[in-house]
């Protein structure tokens, strides 16, 4: 609860209410209450008004204390050196002006920078120390007086200077945090992209050639081709779309592709030369996939085919994928004689595995032993009660 104190910063109208609390209670209470005392030895004792006077002059400055702190230090230190000097405040009553003294550095330590911080501390102190060296009496020396002032300025300074680097350090570690939610979201786009942009170009490249290579020999498959690259075309560009339309809270866009998807994305493999064998197993008790576990699993078999297609086509590829209570299981295996990017490199396998990893899973990728080339992932997912 203090370092909440001490962190959140109030809303004008409540710093407001607060200044002009302390306005009050010092200039209209504290005050005048000391500049009433009457010194311990006997002495003339000042007017009504003066006393009245001198208790404003320490108060209400502290109203607009966060507009000119050091305006406002200077003042009420200056006001407390002459009402001690003076005599309207007698020594012994010091405590009064130096609460005032403390809540005006304080406010300087914590609006201003440090040097100037400390260069107006210490003019307060020198003004205050004066003060009280000037009524040196029984019940302190002069290095008491000198003493007592820093104890009303050196721990106001000090406090305004912590709170000051506390909010400082809650400041930047609200940037930090934002520096990093937004370089994640833009990992994240770029990942969704990727996956995106080369599982759509892949298609489209093989078809493209086949429709160059028959354009004069057989136009009607070449049309044929022409048409599956339109409808690739049209949708990569939706899934885009999905992808930055996430970014807007006012755009309306497809929900993620998840399990469902998969069919459709094993029947665009088939355009690409690859004969994708789709098993998606839903063992009992399986409850619903996350949304994020769904999408994972999706890409991570979209880009599994789509090495398969860049680089083993035309080959047959297997994709297993298993539902269970609390993990899905994924398995792409091919038989293409060319091998991927054995050792698990390559941007596409670096995507597999960071989604497999956010979700604190399991990946492996690399040539099978008897051809061809394996990636299996284990995601696990909460439950929901």
């Amino acid at each position: 609860m203090t370092v909440f104190l001490l962190t959140r910063r109030l809303r004008p109208a409540e710093l407001a209410t607060v200044d002009a609390v302390l306005a009050v209670a010092v200039g209209g209470l504290l005050g005048p209450y000391a500049a009433l005392e009457s010194p311990l030895h006997g002495g003339v004792r000042e007017p009504l008004w003066v006393s009245v006077l001198v208790g404003m002059a320490l108060g209400l400055p502290l109203a607009v204390r966060r507009r000119w702190p050091v305006t406002v230090a200077v003042v009420i230190s200056g006001v407390a050196a002459v009402a001690l000097i003076t005599g309207v405040i007698p020594h012994y009553a010091a405590a009064a002006p130096g609460l005032a003294i403390g809540l005006s550095v304080y406010t300087v330590a914590v609006s201003a920078s440090m040097h100037r911080s400390m260069l107006c501390a210490a003019g307060c102190l020198a003004l205050v120390g004066v003060a009280l060296v000037f009524t040196e009496s029984d019940l302190w020396s002069r290095t008491g007086a000198v003493v007592y002032a820093a104890v009303m300025v050196a721990p106001a300074w000090m406090i305004g200077w912590l709170v000051r680097e506390r909010r400082a350090l809650a400041a930047r570690q609200g940037e930090h945090l934002v520096r990093q939610a937004a370089a994640e979201e833009r990992l994240r786009v770029a990942r969704e992209l990727h996956d995106v942009v080369a599982h759509t170009l892949s298609l489209i490249v093989v078809k493209a050639a086949v429709a160059n290579h028959v354009a004069e020999a057989d136009p009607r498959e070449a049309g044929a081709a022409l048409r599956v690259i339109e409808e690739t075309g049209r949708s990569a560009l939706t899934d885009v779309r999905r992808v930055l339309g996430a970014l807007r809270e006012d755009t309306a866009y497809a929900p993620t592709p998840g399990l469902d998807e998969l069919p459709v994305l094993a029947r665009q493999a088939a355009i690409g030369g690859v004969d994708v064998r789709l098993d998606v197993r839903w063992e009992e008790p399986a409850g619903a996939v996350p949304e994020s576990v769904g999408l994972a699993v999706y890409r991570i078999v979209q880009e599994a085919v789509t090495n398969v297609v860049k680089h083993a086509a035309p080959a047959a590829c297997r994709a297993t994928v298993t539902v269970t209570a609390g993990e899905v299981r994924v398995e792409v295996t091919d038989d293409g004689r060319r091998p991927v990017l054995a050792g698990g490199k390559g941007h596409g396998l670096i995507g597999m595995r960071e989604r497999v990893a956010l979700h604190g899973g399991e990946f492996r990728a690399g040539p099978r032993a008897g051809g061809g080339f394996a990636v299996t992932a284990r995601l696990p997912y909460r439950v929901a009660a």
